[in-house]
């Protein structure tokens, strides 16, 4: 059983840090959800922010995915584990963002800098620099956001399972990434944009709880996905084993 828990937590570690990584890298984008799905973009008001609507950072299709491998790690590694590869990522990212801003400083090729498109002329390295040179202030803030999330939603994971035991994992796991995806959609943006962009304080807030809205409806979604993953280990392990690596 050694060999199989160590392919394993290998192989849900990578997924953990692929994920994290094209999450960062991915969410420079914003996308209107209902366009997206083909419909008018919903127009609300909260604290009296006016006319918001979903849209979203295109990293809110990966992160979902993030929170349920930290959940099946948590199930079946413990809360070091996640801890270990939540600070490793955390350490990849910036490495990334480090590599990213080297390469952002090299000259472009002469006969790269300008492309023709359909859509007329294209400065690809201003498209490059803009794209991947997110400011300091959101690189700080995702990073941090991260790390306190992952580190909540092991602790909330953990107490929920005290007081269940083995059943309920819906409980635990749901339970868990609510709260901490809570905290992450509002530690983001205080520090990104009301540190660092002077953003008001109620749109920041607002803001906040649209995203929350739509992490909340997705993580409740992505509740069967969690159980059909129970269901390969288990599988995997066979079930003796995969209850014996879970104590």
């Amino acid at each position: 059983m050694q060999t199989k828990s160590t392919v394993l937590f290998y192989i849900l570690g990578s997924f953990f840090l692929a994920n994290a990584l094209l999450a960062e890298f991915i969410g420079v984008k914003i996308f209107s959800l209902e366009q997206t799905l083909g419909i008018e973009p919903y127009r609300f008001n909260i604290l009296g922010v006016e006319q918001l609507s979903f849209n979203l950072t295109a990293g809110v299709l990966l992160w979902p995915f993030v929170f349920v491998l930290t959940d099946i790690i948590n199930e079946y590694y413990g809360k070091k584990s996640v801890r270990l590869i939540s600070f490793v990522t955390a350490a990849l990212i910036i490495y990334a963002y480090v590599i990213i801003f080297i390469a952002i400083k090299l000259h472009g090729a002469d006969f790269w800098l300008l492309r023709f498109t359909p859509n007329g002329m294209l400065d690809m390295d201003n498209a490059f620099n803009t794209i991947l040179g997110q400011g300091m202030w959101i690189i700080i803030g995702s990073v941090v956001a991260f790390l306190v999330s992952q580190i909540i939603d092991v602790s909330v994971f953990q107490y929920i399972r005290k007081l269940t035991g083995s059943k309920n994992i819906w409980l635990r796991a749901t339970g868990s990434t609510l709260v901490s995806q809570f905290i992450d959609s509002f530690v983001v943006l205080f520090i990104a944009f009301y540190i660092g962009a002077g953003w008001d304080f109620n749109v920041v807030i607002a803001i906040g709880i649209v995203n929350y809205i739509y992490k909340f409806l997705v993580a409740i979604a992505m509740t069967p996905v969690l159980y059909a993953v129970h269901w390969l280990i288990d599988k995997y392990f066979e079930n003796a084993n995969a209850i014996q690596l879970k104590q």
